[in-house]
Formats: structure tokens, C-alpha cells, sequence
């Protein structure tokens, strides 16, 4: 029973940071409910539904929004939901019937949340873009990458989850919060540019100050420091070293042999180098996990990086159980942790229409109704009644 059980939510199904908040909020104990379209797009890389892991914990109903009576099952649904969440261009969504006004009229508690990458308003706002798109106009990716090198690509964990997922998911929750204070629905904008942008926060201050340089590569954490870096080991795998603090580096030092009597060798931007340099040869003369097993226990802030196949069996996850295993695939426990009530995964990712038939009984619908949208093609069946 996780903290948000007895939370209803509809998500209209989407790509990037939609299923990541259906996915925590599900983690949660949230009944998401994915309303998935019969003709989706292809996209490129994508695999089949039952591995796409952020779709895990919900069931599906299929519906063919642009049939006649498509709108109106959505909006029988938001009767009965706490939230509803969609991740259209501005205007789409009002095209389909189902916008914030529709929605909300029949259901004045509804907090409804708009996820989009340049938001509701501005010059940018019915234009196409990514993740990269959009943390470039936050400010967040010109900064990270090497000296003397481009921008490096963070995957499109800045925009698309922590800047778009993850604050869509907390927007929804604190909608749903409020709305029980007050009796009243609202629209929430989650824009990835904004989340982005709100990820920076700190940067800008350090700017501010005079202690953050432009010049990408040449920060303590941004690859600038000697003690703030990835190192190549003997194996051609890699060591990650995080030691900022004076007490953790002169640690790391000492236990990896290097000496170190000039204190301004740690300190001085100008020494930076030399001592890079040392600890690049130092690095180079044992493997990974021998790197690893030495300062195993120590305050060098080392640790070995590891790849996606070796992270569920590192002894630390192991013991926190930071791991499930669900349908056969290992992945992420839910998270945060709390106390009592111990959020689960309840289910599978779902096959799209896996569960039309009973999730639209589940919510109100008479068997009859429900064979009638499913005569008229409105409603989809993927997997029979069940």
C-alpha cells in the first residue's frame, strides 16, 4: 500500500516524460490509468510494449480518440479520477475534446496537467523539439563536457525525466493536494524547459557569485578539477573519483600513493593539471575493480563505474534491494523508501488495450455500454475481457 494509494489518475498515453511520472506515481500506489490510441507512431528504438519498463504498474484501455464518442469515454473516466495528464502540442487536446475546460467541467476537482517541452505559452510553444532541444534553451547542456571539446549529451535524463517526469509528477501531486484542501481543480503547466531551467538553479547562483566559469570544463565538478573526475584504468574501464572536500582528497592521495606536500597542489586551479596528469598515470597502473577493492571502506570517494549489466549485483544494491525483478527483466526498485507504506509494483507494463474491458467496468461503465463502444470501434480489445 503505497503512500498515494487511493489516488486515481488518467494518463493519455505519450513518449518521454508522461510515462516516467505514470511510472512514479504508479510506484507510489496511484491507480494510472493509460488510455493508449489504436494507431500510435512508430518510434525509432522502441521495444515491444511488455519492455518498456516506464509503462510498468498500469493497465491500459485502447480508445480511438478520433471517433465519434472517443472524447466521451475519456471524460466519463476524469469523473472518477483525481488527475488526468497529457502531453499534446497546445490546442490538441481541445481539438480531440478533451482539453482542460471539457475536463474540468465535468469534474471541477480534476487537476489537470499539460506536459510539454517549451509550455503553453511563448514563440516556441507549437514548435517541434527533444530532450537536447530543450536543455539547450535551459542552459543545461552547454556547460557539461570537457575543455576544449563540445557539449556533452546526458542522455535525456535533464529533460525528459528530471526536468519533465519528474516535475509533472510532483506538480500532480501537489495539484491533487491542494484540490483536497480546496475543493477545486486547476491546470498545471510542466514544461521540460522550465524543469530544466529550475535544475540550474544552483549554477546561476555560483555564477553570480563570481565562482562559476563559462568556460565548460574548467569547473570543480565539471571535469576541471583533478579530484572531481573519471580516470581510465589498467583494464580500459574506469574509476570515478568525487573526493571535492580537502579531508577526502588528501585521503585518496595517501591511500593510492601518491605524495603530496604542496598543499597548493590541491588547491590552486593553476596546479590542476600536473596533478590531473598524475592521477591519469597513477590510474592506468591497476584494473577497476582492483582500484576498488583498495579504498573498499575508505572516505576516498572512489568508486568503480559501472555498466547497466553489473549494477543490480553490486554488493550495496544487492543489500538495499535496490532491484525487482518483474516479468523476467531485472530494474529499479521504486523509490523513495518509506516506512510504512512500502510502495510496489503491482504490474507488468501493459500491451496496449490490455485491459479495456475492465478497467472501463472498473470505472463505471455498463458491460452493455462497453460492448457497444467496442461494436463501434471506439474502444479497442487487445487481450479479450480480461
Amino acid at each position: 500500500m503505497g503512500p498515494l494509494e487511493g489516488v486515481r489518475v488518467v494518463e493519455i498515453a505519450g513518449r518521454g516524460p508522461g510515462p516516467f511520472a505514470g511510472m512514479m506515481l504508479s510506484d507510489m500506489g496511484a491507480e494510472v490509468i493509460r488510455v493508449d490510441r489504436p494507431r500510435a507512431p512508430e518510434r525509432p528504438q522502441s521495444p515491444d510494449a511488455e519492455l518498456e519498463l516506464v509503462f510498468r504498474g498500469r493497465r491500459s484501455v485502447l480508445v480511438d480518440l478520433k471517433e465519434p464518442g472517443g472524447a466521451e469515454v475519456v471524460l466519463r473516466l476524469v469523473e472518477g479520477a483525481d488527475a488526468l495528464y497529457e502531453g499534446y502540442r497546445p490546442g490538441v487536446a481541445e481539438r480531440l475534446g478533451i482539453g482542460a475546460e471539457h475536463c474540468l467541467s465535468r469534474n471541477p476537482r480534476l487537476v489537470y496537467a499539460r506536459a510539454t517541452g517549451w509550455g503553453q505559452t511563448g514563440p516556441l510553444a507549437q514548435r517541434a523539439g527533444h530532450d537536447i532541444n530543450y536543455i539547450a534553451l535551459a542552459g543545461a547542456l552547454e556547460p557539461i563536457g570537457h575543455r576544449g571539446g563540445p557539449p556533452e549529451i546526458p542522455l535525456n535524463l535533464v529533460g525528459d525525466y528530471a526536468g519533465g517526469g519528474m516535475l509533472l509528477a510532483f506538480g500532480i501531486v501537489c495539484g491533487v493536494l491542494e484540490s483536497r484542501t480546496s475543493g477545486q481543480g486547476q491546470v498545471i503547466d510542466a514544461a521540460m524547459l522550465d524543469g530544466a531551467s529550475l535544475l540550474m538553479t544552483l549554477f546561476h547562483g555560483r555564477r553570480a557569485a563570481g565562482v562559476w566559469s563559462d568556460e565548460r570544463g574548467t569547473n570543480y565538478i565539471d571535469s576541471g578539477a583533478p579530484f572531481y573526475n573519471v580516470y581510465e584504468t589498467k583494464d580500459s574501464r574506469y574509476v570515478a573519483v568525487g573526493a571535492i572536500e580537502a579531508k577526502f582528497h588528501q585521503e585518496l592521495l595517501r591511500k593510492i600513493g601518491i605524495e603530496c606536500d604542496d598543499a597548493s597542489l590541491l588547491t590552486a586551479r593553476e596546479r590542476w593539471p600536473e596533478l590531473h596528469e598524475q592521477l591519469t598515470r597513477t590510474f592506468k597502473t591497476r584494473t577497476r575493480d582492483e582500484w576498488a577493492t583498495l579504498l573498499e571502506g575508505t572516505d576516498s570517494c572512489l568508486t568503480p563505474v559501472l555498466g547497466l549489466g553489473e549494477v543490480a549485483d553490486h554488493p550495496h544494491n544487492v543489500a538495499r534491494e535496490s532491484f525487482i525483478e518483474l516479468g523476467g527483466v531485472r530494474q529499479p526498485a521504486p523509490a523513495p523508501r518509506f516506512s510504512r507504506t512500502r510502495p510496489e509494483v503491482r504490474r507488468t507494463p501493459p500491451v496496449p488495450g490490455n485491459a479495456s474491458y475492465e478497467v472501463l467496468v472498473d470505472w463505471g461503465f455498463t458491460t452493455s455500454e462497453v460492448d457497444d463502444l467496442v461494436a463501434r470501434r471506439v474502444v479497442h480489445l487487445k487481450s479479450g475481457r480480461a
